[in-house]
Order: C-alpha cells, then structure tokens, then sequence
C-alpha cells in the first residue's frame, strides 16, 4: 500500500523545474512595511531566492536574500527604508538561484502602491 506524502501535484521537481509560482505584495497599515508572499515549487534541492524593492526612480529601498530556503510558501516583511514619506508607486523583483544569479533560473516583478497618509 502507498500513502503519498504529497498531493500528486505537488511532488517535488528536481531543481531545472522549480519556478516562482506566486509572488504577491501587500503594504501594511504603517506604510513602511510590506509584506511579501512567494509561492515556488515544490523542490528537491533548496533554492535561494533576491528579493529587492525598488522606488520610482529605480532605487533600492530594500532588499532580502534567502539562502536555501526550507519552505515553497513563504512570507516575510520588507521595510522600506531611507524614505521620511513612502507614499508612491515601487516594484519588487524576486530572482530565484542555485548556483549562480546571473542569469536567475527564474525571476518574478510585481508593482504595488503605498497610498498617501490621507488616503490610507
């Protein structure tokens, strides 16, 4: 008899296969965070991942790197720093890795928007 340990669809791949599946941005309340849901999937071999976040003038104004990560869903906070107002329009680019970011097996933008303080 066998017991899957894994929905069928989500089996882990061998590391040519893993791709970003998800990458979702949701700012917080105070403005100065985000928070970032990326969704890979489902590995063999552990991946690293840069996320970086970049203002409208293409600055960074954050930026994160995981190495090896355990875990295909996962969640962390950004804060967006050296700013004294980060109401505007930012994109966050996540590169996934093994060996060698240049170029990323995979990489994954997406666009969001820090309301001002009046319309939050």
């Amino acid at each position: 008899m066998d017991i899957p340990l894994f929905p069928t669809d989500k089996a882990p791949r061998p590391k040519d296969e893993i791709r970003i599946e998800k990458l979702e941005i949701t700012p917080y309340p105070d403005r100065f965070r985000v928070r970032i849901h990326v969704q890979v999937t489902s590995f063999l071999e552990r991946p690293n991942l840069l996320i970086v976040a970049r203002n409208q003038a293409g600055i960074i104004v954050s930026e994160m790197n995981i190495i090896e990560t355990m875990h295909a869903d996962m969640e962390f906070t950004l804060h967006i720093r050296n700013v004294s107002d980060p109401a505007g329009d930012y994109t966050v680019s996540a590169d996934l890795f093994y060996q060698t970011r240049n170029p990323p097996q995979d990489q994954a933008v997406a666009v969001f928007t820090i309301p001002s303080q009046n319309e939050s």
